[in-house]
């Protein structure tokens, strides 16, 4: 019977142990798998328990013009914040930071006041704010540094470029398209909690920089882009009108040199600006492109030999009755050839041309030439326009059409599409951002010139750009877009605008446009003037035209293109006296010539010449001269062949060569 006792207390012993050693086997696993494998997780997690982060603006990459000059920086800057335990007196500190963020003691000592431990102040401030902060040398009130986002040159390219939240997330232009390229890693600081979650101070504090982005290269110059912002500016203004757009760009590769929108912002406090102030109009809006629509209209008409340069057609004395409507045109034509048409801008011949050629094959070509479909180019809020299915064409749309009336365009289509003739007939794909790089150097997206289709045969489009330079020619409508020394192949444009209330065509309001290419014989750049209802005059050939000549001829002389054809002289502004006879010879030189009168000098043309030469010129009649910038003159002060004294107030405007 012991024997038996004796031997179940062995088996309950072995029982127990073995127990023991399997619960301390699993407590051995388990701690093995806790502090090994699952070290990292573990830690983590002790971390977000202990530690609290607090994120910091990320940097972005530089966006740079085509000649390397930055458009948009992301700089260092002090951002303040506090921790509210260290501070001993927060309504005297509220009252002494106050007065210098200007905000009130009230709304600071609140904030100081709450639950948290970690405050920010005022991120983003300025150099001198920030250092008499610094002076006052409170506890508990600290600094990081953050970036901010800086737009060196104003509201040059501002609608290209776009701008950024304090995030700093890209909100329009090619700061949203390329946001996430362009935006880097978020640095954060790291505050201590306690075991309750309360934050505790900073000491010791943990920063990790936040790095940079990659950087954009347009193709935009900003010298050219400045012209076109100039010369738009001086259009609507000059014609009274509610805005405009200006685009210039290379027809042989789809590249975009410039574009510009009036009313322009200014990135760097785009908060202050309305709304319609910050749309890029250039390809967010449409509107009928008028006249200007006759070029296609006549381009398809050749391809499909549905009739001939030498052609004419009756323009039926400026008034023609079809689908129940009657079309007019300015002025009474009678016979005009095909050329004509175009050189004249007859509605009536244009209508015409419309009903030989047909609503399919017509359609079939404007769809050719991009119209109804977005370009694609980078950039964000782009529209297609408006163009119904020839299916859908009753009564008179087909001669509407013709002559660019019911059908809606944007700015860069008709850019683009006008290209396509200035190239030999092949539609590029435009575009404004030409490569992406890391901070490296290393290239990260490059773009290329792409064909997208070829809408015509480069015999039409020769044809073509022959007739359109008949516009600028005497007796044709663009004539104010001619550039002297310079071959001109262009179009104006006049619409009628749809009221919003009515949804008929207003009485009043216009949209007039000049479009064309120079020089015609191997064009460098393709010029849009669009400006949206003029007060002066409603004809494209009289607002926009002007602005195409500038444009053209001041990035012309920056381009250092040189001059085709004879330069005209100069002639003497409507009821000047005819000139004094020469006391004495004239002064010959390289860059012009002064003539002497009783009244002074003539001012030469300075245009597409060096410092030194207009400093050479001037300096022979020790006459004063202030240079604005470097490069080569664009612009001047007073305008060649007016008269200048030694006391005149004369200045030359320089842009770096190309």
């Amino acid at each position: 019977m012991r024997d038996d006792r004796e031997k179940w207390a062995r088996i309950r012993i072995r029982i127990v142990g073995t127990v023991f050693a399997g619960v301390f086997v699993l407590v051995a696993a388990r701690a093995f798998y806790l502090q090994i494998v699952k070290k990292d997780t573990w830690v983590k997690l002790a971390g977000r328990q202990h530690q609290k982060i607090v994120p910091l603006t990320p940097a972005r990459g530089t966006i740079y013009d085509s000649t390397g000059a930055s458009l948009a920086v992301s700089i260092e800057m002090d951002s303040c914040f506090a921790e509210p335990d260290g501070i001993e007196n927060i309504p005297e500190v509220a009252a002494r930071l106050a007065p210098l963020l200007n905000i009130s003691k009230q709304e600071l000592e609140k904030k100081l006041k709450g639950s948290k431990n970690f405050v920010w102040v005022q991120r983003h401030l300025a150099p001198d704010l920030a250092k008499k902060i610094k002076d006052l040398g409170i506890d508990g009130i600290g600094f990081v540094k953050e970036t901010r986002r800086f737009y060196p040159n104003s509201e040059v390219a501002a609608h290209v470029v776009g701008f950024t939240g304090l995030d700093p997330q890209g909100l329009e232009g090619v700061e949203l398209k390329y946001n996430s390229m362009m935006l880097g890693n978020t640095g954060y600081l790291v505050t201590e909690r306690d075991a309750l979650g309360r934050d505790i101070a900073l000491k010791g504090q943990v920063v990790k920089k936040s790095s940079k982005g990659a950087n954009v290269f347009l193709t935009v110059d900003k010298n050219i882009q400045y012209i076109a912002e100039k010369e738009l500016t001086k259009a609507v203004t000059g014609s009274r009108a509610t805005a405009g757009i200006a685009l210039v760009m290379e027809p042989q590769t789809g590249k975009i040199l410039a574009m510009a929108n009036y009313p322009s912002f200014n990135p760097n406090a785009y908060r202050h600006y309305a709304p319609q102030c910050l749309r890029n109009r250039a390809v967010a809006d449409s509107f009928e492109p008028g006249s200007t629509f006759k070029v296609f209209l006549i381009a398809a008409a050749l391809e499909e030999k549905v009739v001939s340069q030498n052609d004419t057609l009756n323009c039926e004395g400026g008034s023609y009755a079809v689908g129940g409507r009657t079309i007019h045109d300015t002025h009474k034509y009678g016979s005009l050839k095909i050329s004509e048409v175009l050189k004249y801008s007859s509605n009536i011949g244009a209508a015409k041309i419309g009903a030989k050629l047909g609503p399919q094959r017509l359609f079939s070509y404007l769809k050719g030439f991009g119209f109804g479909d977005r370009t694609e180019i980078d950039l964000p809020g782009e529209v297609t326009g408006y163009l119904r299915d020839n299916s859908q064409w009753y009564g008179i749309d087909l001669a509407t059409i013709s002559f660019g009336q019911g059908i809606s365009l944007s700015a860069i289509q008709l850019a683009t599409a006008v290209s396509a003739v200035a190239n030999g007939g092949n539609l590029m794909k435009p575009y404004i951002v030409d490569r992406v790089s890391d901070n490296n150097g290393t290239i990260l997206q490059q773009s290329y010139p792409q064909i997208r289709r070829r809408v015509i045969s480069q015999k039409t489009a020769s044809t073509i750009a022959k007739m359109m330079e008949g516009v600028t020619d005497e007796g044709g409508t663009g004539t104010k877009a001619s550039v002297d020394g310079f071959t001109v192949a262009g179009k104006t444009g006049t619409a009628q605008k749809v009221d919003p209330l009515t949804r008929r065509y207003s009485a009043s309001k216009r949209t007039a446009s000049f479009v064309g290419f120079v020089p015609v014989e191997q064009p460098r750049l393709t010029i849009l003037v669009v400006i949206d209802e003029p007060k002066t005059s409603s004809y494209g050939g009289v607002v926009a035209a002007p602005a195409f000549s500038e444009i053209a001829m001041q990035s012309l002389c920056y381009l250092k293109a040189p001059p085709g054809k004879p330069l005209k002289a100069k002639a003497q502004p409507p009821g000047s006296p005819l000139p004094p006879p020469k006391v004495q010879p004239a002064l010959q030189a390289e860059e012009g010539t002064f003539e002497l009168g009783d009244e002074g000098y003539a001012m030469p043309d300075f245009r597409g010449k060096s410092m030194r030469q207009v400093l050479r010129v001037m300096g022979k009649r020790d006459l004063n001269v202030k240079l604005i910038g470097s490069g080569r003159a664009v612009e001047q002060n007073p305008q060649p062949g007016q008269k200048i004294k030694v006391s005149d107030q004369v200045w030359v405007r320089f842009v770096p060569s190309a």
